[in-house]
């Protein structure tokens, strides 16, 4: 009997998929920018159905005439958080504000661009090149 519990003829192939992301809890973190009338928010955690509430409130809790959105710690967003940023993008522009993403990976990249919204926002890939760009 040939090698008992041995795959004669299988390879075994390694996976060419990406890491599993780890799952951090989602947060907004509100500052100021280093300019007078620019604001951070900074974003931790997939934006996701449960999590855009608590950005929406972010967003509106910000008065100043520049808003930047830095979406470098958010590994994906899903259908409800598209609705959240249209909803922002609608609310700065109805105000008078500016707004700008910053930090997108290309998970977060290619949703914006397949649902049709890239266009709406002005992104950049850091926050010291959007408050520059944003005076």
């Amino acid at each position: 009997m040939e090698g008992a519990g041995e795959s004669v003829g299988v390879k075994r192939w390694k996976s060419n998929r990406m890491p599993a992301m780890e799952i951090e809890p989602f947060r907004v973190v509100t500052q100021p920018g280093t300019r007078d009338g620019l604001h951070v928010l900074t974003l931790r955690g997939a934006l996701t159905s449960t999590s855009s509430p608590a950005f929406t409130e972010a967003v509106i809790g910000v008065a100043a005439p520049r808003l930047i959105v830095d979406l470098t710690g958010v590994p994906t967003v899903d259908s409800v958080a598209i609705g959240a940023l249209v909803r922002a993008f609608v609310s700065c522009h109805k105000s008078g504000r500016k707004l700008a993403l910053v930090g997108m990976n290309h998970r977060v990249q290619n949703v914006l661009h397949i649902t049709g919204i890239a266009p709406l926002f002005d992104s950049y890939e850091t926050v010291a090149q959007a408050e520059q760009a944003l005076g």
